[in-house]
């Protein structure tokens, strides 16, 4: 199989991404720090986070979130490029 250069760029993306963290984050009512949660065996599983932690937790969460999408990408392209090749394979010859 080929790789379309939108698939390479795809993957380009994907291994430019360097950090992650899945979960999201969620304030905590009066007090100074914040819930992390994730899912983790089946069971929700939460982490305090003080303030100062925030921003890079959060732009570690973002970065998963965008890991996730180009993956997501790169899947459509490769089943687009398999259904065609299957595609030409099936046909039967023009007369």
């Amino acid at each position: 199989m080929k790789k379309t250069k939108k698939a390479i760029k795809l993957l380009e993306k994907i291994a430019k991404i360097e950090r992650m963290e899945r979960g999201k984050i969620c304030q905590m009512k009066n007090r100074q720090h914040f819930n992390h949660q994730t899912w983790k065996n089946g069971a929700n599983v939460v982490r305090y986070v003080p303030k100062d932690e925030l921003e890079a937790l959060q732009a570690d969460i973002d970065s998963y979130n965008q890991f996730m999408d180009l993956v997501q990408q790169y899947a459509d392209e490769i089943i687009r490029i398999t259904r065609l090749e299957r595609k030409k394979l099936t046909e039967k010859p023009k007369k």
